[in-house]
């Protein structure tokens, strides 16, 4: 049968198109695990945000699918309802499959009547899902038995119980399929872009996060002889950036260090990597282990600094990934340490924080504010979102916080709660009035990474990075929030794809 595979367009403030365009690692991943009988086209709409509805009639007239296949994240859900409106005007008796962590954690939603164009839906891991579904439709036997599925039948859903979480030793899910991809133009700075996974899942309780509640607390790995061959094929199908999108990889110190040096000795090394990382690990094993990232090709960390207050570090229950430890014993927050590790060794921080939190004050977010200005390279500064069924959501109900209930705007970039002290406006307007200024200060050290591409591009950039800004307001002759509303407005209108 053709399935047609596709993500969303809708991208993060923090990722402008202009400079990176990653793929879905998800959609490459179902390709690899379904039989190969089967004819099946991804489709990363990021690719075609000036496009999508043209796009998505091209693909659904060239594929004639059989299987619509989506990707969605909470602030995805408005754009995926027109997907599907649209392909279901253009092939009626289509069948319409939805996955990912928006349609894990919150089924009701896409189980509505208003839903009405879906017909299956595909809860936690979906690969091996994926492929018992397809067989069902093969063989046109029932969907009763197969684990992580919710399906339809007639007015109503049907929800199977939960699929067991894969330990991926197995050899059960197989190697992405990157020859499906139907759209081109994956880059990081004018690179050609890809990602690879090495582990799944993370044993810490952040409250903030939406894979513990898809998963469960625990951790699983892929052996290193496949991870290599997934960035080989990576590399083979033109990649020279890579980034290692698992949930918590530095959770095995020493398979890391392993990892490190399979790369360097399959010759690996000339590409780029970015990888996400905890402080604690950085700090508490910086001598030895930066170094080696960095003969492995790592050049971009993303760091989970996630606040530098403690009381807001135990708001996120995110208090110990963050602590240095020395002999043994507790020594403070670990952000400076592991940052200063990874300067020493000329790999650039991309800095996550997250400001906006039930006590926090003006002093408290411009504290977390001074010190992206000072240690990080780039920022990845956040608002807390409340996405489904996290602990986070639950206490935000709790204490009434919650200012904003259009998910089209949880791209943790537009404040939708406010804190005790601060509007979910203000909290906003303070993160966008120095997030700027921050990030044009990275400028240089893209330039002496990729000079051709910013040369070529440092129109865009800067275009993107002051959106709503004026030369009146970049002198101070004009009060800033009203580049503030302009930038706001702006933002809104980038979120209409159709």
């Amino acid at each position: 049968m053709n399935i047609l595979l596709l993500s969303m367009p809708d991208s993060f403030e923090h990722m402008p198109t202009v400079a990176i365009r990653m793929p879905n690692a998800a959609l490459t991943s179902l390709a690899g695990n379904i039989d190969a009988h089967h004819r099946v086209a991804v489709a990363d709409l990021i690719l075609a945000q000036a496009r999508v509805r043209q796009t998505v009639e091209r693909l659904v007239r060239e594929m004639d699918p059989y299987i619509l296949g989506l990707s969605v994240m909470t602030f995805q859900r408005k754009t995926a309802k027109k997907i599907i409106d649209l392909v279901r005007s253009l092939s009626p008796n289509v069948r319409v499959v939805v996955g990912g962590y928006d349609p894990s954690l919150a089924p009701e939603a896409y189980a509505d009547s208003s839903w009405g164009g879906v017909d299956f839906i595909v809860r936690g891991e979906g690969e091996i899902t994926f492929r018992e579904l397809l067989r069902a439709l093969d063989t046109q036997s029932g969907y009763d038995r197969i684990a992580g599925l919710s399906y339809r039948i007639g007015d109503r859903f049907c929800h199977n119980p939960d699929r067991p979480i894969s330990n991926l030793a197995d050899g059960e899910i197989r190697l992405p399929n990157r020859d499906a991809r139907v759209l081109r133009g994956y880059t990081t700075l004018g690179r050609q872009a890809d990602v690879i996974e090495t582990s799944r899942g993370c044993t810490f309780d952040c409250s903030f996060c939406s894979i513990i509640e898809m998963r469960g607390r625990n951790f699983h790995t892929y052996p290193l002889d496949r991870v290599i061959a997934d960035i080989r094929d990576a590399h083979n199908h033109g990649a020279r950036t890579i980034f290692i999108v698992d949930d918590n990889i530095m959770l095995n110190v020493r398979r890391f260090e392993a990892l490190c040096r399979a790369i360097i000795d399959a010759g690996l090394h000339t590409i780029d990597y970015t990888v996400q990382a905890m402080t604690s690990v950085i700090a508490n094993h910086g001598e030895q282990l930066a170094p080696l990232m960095r003969r492995a090709g790592f050049r971009y960390v993303f760091l989970g600094i996630e606040n530098i207050l403690d009381e807001d570090l135990a708001f996120l229950r995110a208090s110990s990934k963050n602590t240095r430890r020395e002999d043994g014993r507790k020594a403070g927050n670990a952000a400076i340490a592991a940052i200063d590790s990874l300067h020493r060794n000329k790999i650039y921080i991309i800095g996550g924080l997250i400001i906006g939190n039930p006590t926090d004050t003006r002093a408290s977010l411009e504290a977390n504010l001074e010190f992206a200005r000072t240690h990080v390279d780039w920022p990845f500064i956040q608002h807390p979102t409340p996405y489904p069924r996290t602990p986070m959501t639950r206490e935000f109900r709790r204490q009434g916080l919650i200012v904003n209930e259009r998910l089209e705007e949880y791209d943790g970039t537009t404040a939708v709660v406010q804190s005790s002290h601060l509007s979910a406006d203000e909290i906003e307007f303070v993160r966008w009035q120095a997030d700027r200024w921050v990030k044009l200060r990275h400028l240089p050290v893209a330039f002496a990474h990729s000079p051709l591409f910013v040369l070529r591009h440092a129109p865009q950039m800067l275009a993107h990075l002051f959106r709503g800004s004026s030369l009146k307001s970049l002198l101070g002759l004009e009060d800033s929030r009203r580049a503030f509303a302009r930038y706001r407005a702006i933002r809104q209108a980038e979120r209409e794809y159709l």
